[in-house]
């Protein structure tokens, strides 16, 4: 399982908890779309993880953008992902990023609302946050891989509450 977690924004510990903790600790990948906050956080989010992909965000402290790159590229179940924080121009930026990546999906954070959107020629998604909603459910991302490839991915709440469902297929079939 791969799990996608963003903005954190806290100066102490990872705040996970409930399902999120839990997708975490089970996931093969687990990749943080920025705003730690401190290098601490990191620090602790990989001490949860066995293998943490991150990007650093725009509130990330030096000892943070030291460690971490702005973006990242990454293949998953025959995906090609690539995550960012965030690109100035919404959708359309996004999008464009992928493209130049080659990606097939596009993982990014900022705004802090959890979203989905498979209808362009890169899907993206963002998990939203789950110590931090602002507004929107506390949230994070988990995708399954498929048997013929691609993935089988929801957003759910820190309680556990599937909220949104979706599938991902492989571009390789």
């Amino acid at each position: 399982m791969l799990t996608v977690v963003s903005d954190t924004h806290s100066t102490d510990s990872h705040r996970l908890s409930g399902r999120t903790l839990e997708a975490v600790r089970e996931a093969e990948l687990v990749v943080h779309l920025g705003d730690f906050m401190r290098e601490s956080v990191l620090d602790a989010f990989e001490s949860e993880s066995s293998q943490l992909f991150g990007v650093y965000g725009n509130n990330d402290d030096a000892g943070i953008r030291d460690r971490l790159p702005d973006t990242r590229t990454f293949t998953f179940a025959g995906l090609t992902f690539a995550a960012t924080h965030t690109r100035r121009g919404g959708s359309t930026a996004l999008s464009m990023f992928g493209r130049e990546r080659g990606a097939d999906v596009v993982l990014f954070g900022h705004s802090h609302r959890p979203t989905f959107d498979g209808t362009g020629e890169v899907t993206l998604l963002n998990p939203g946050s789950h110590a931090q909603p602002r507004g929107h459910r506390t949230a994070h991302a988990e995708l399954e891989p498929m048997t013929d490839g691609g993935v089988r991915g929801r957003l759910v709440t820190v309680e556990g509450d599937v909220f949104e469902t979706f599938t991902i297929p492989s571009t390789e079939n």
